[in-house]
């Protein structure tokens, strides 16, 4: 399975997590933003209503 690049992670598009801290969690991208360096984070919203925050270099599009 090939990692979509972050500009195909859109808001309200299913992810699963494949790297970094959350890795093996899934749910809905929310709020995603581009910080000084460059690098795009994003907020994913769980089944049960849990939020994190993670880069969307760590997620693919499910």
């Amino acid at each position: 399975m090939k990692e979509k690049s972050a500009k195909t992670v859109k808001d309200g598009a299913q992810c699963k997590v494949v790297g970094g801290v959350h890795a093996g969690k899934s749910g809905v991208v929310r709020d995603l933003k581009t910080g000084k360096t460059g690098f795009v984070s994003i907020t994913v919203v769980q089944k049960d209503g849990e939020r994190f925050k993670t880069l969307a270099k760590n997620v693919v599009v499910i």
